[in-house]
């Protein structure tokens, strides 16, 4: 799991923030698999909405420009952004993301799911993010403009929220490294690297790592 903070910018925040409190909103379990429907209960941004794509291409654009996203994730593809809204008495239970999205020829296979969280934490209560690993529970409410990337194979739930609206964008992402144990690993030789070469430069201990960390890329990359 990777938190980033300051994902969007302020202006974009405030953007973001403006458009969704007059944007339409629909039943969100229409996107919601036969069995996550049972237990999804929120709104999301209408897709007729004429403002959705220059909305959706500001979180597009924030995360393509995040270095630390985009080194760990290593994305290959995303979904369309998805803008949901949380009111009073609203949750999404526990479930498991579909494992492709999308149809023939735009289909996305969900490796990673991201939540860019846009509301103030301090304006609603509950709506907790809780990711499931190793049979407990992570809870995440993070500031708005922040965002956390987790494996989108974990069982998750959204608690409910019993004062405010919680508003928040989502992203699935196929990785070019499916596997998230070999993902962790590239992460953790990408920073190796640039710890040793900030300490010594190009060294011959630089070589080898960025040669291993090259090496399984080539080896485990699917592009």
């Amino acid at each position: 799991m990777i938190i980033c903070t300051n994902v969007l910018t302020p202006d974009e925040l405030r953007m973001l923030q403006g458009e969704l409190v007059t944007a339409s909103f629909v039943d969100g379990s229409s996107t919601a698999g036969w069995s996550a429907r049972e237990v999804k209960k929120n709104l999301q941004v209408d897709a007729g909405n004429d403002r959705l794509p220059q909305l959706r291409e500001i979180v597009r654009n924030a995360f393509l420009r995040n270095g630390l996203l985009q080194t760990a994730l290593l994305p290959a593809a995303m979904t369309q952004v998805l803008f949901n809204r949380y009111d009073v008495g609203m949750q999404y239970g526990p479930h498991v993301d579909a494992a492709v999205m999308g149809g023939m020829g735009g289909a996305v296979r969900s490796d990673v799911a991201i939540t860019l969280f846009l509301s103030d934490p301090n304006s609603y209560v509950g709506g907790e993010l809780v990711v499931q690993s190793q049979g407990m529970g992570a809870e995440f409410k993070l500031e708005a403009g922040s965002a956390i990337a987790y494996p989108a194979n974990s069982l998750h739930h959204v608690a409910p929220v019993t004062e405010g609206t919680r508003h928040a964008a989502i992203i699935w992402v196929q990785s070019q490294v499916r596997d998230p144990a070999r993902r962790e690993l590239l992460w953790d030789l990408d920073n190796a690297k640039r710890q040793i070469f900030g300490r010594e430069g190009k060294s011959a201990t630089f070589d080898a790592v960025s040669k291993s960390h090259a090496n399984l890329l080539r080896m485990w990359t699917d592009v």
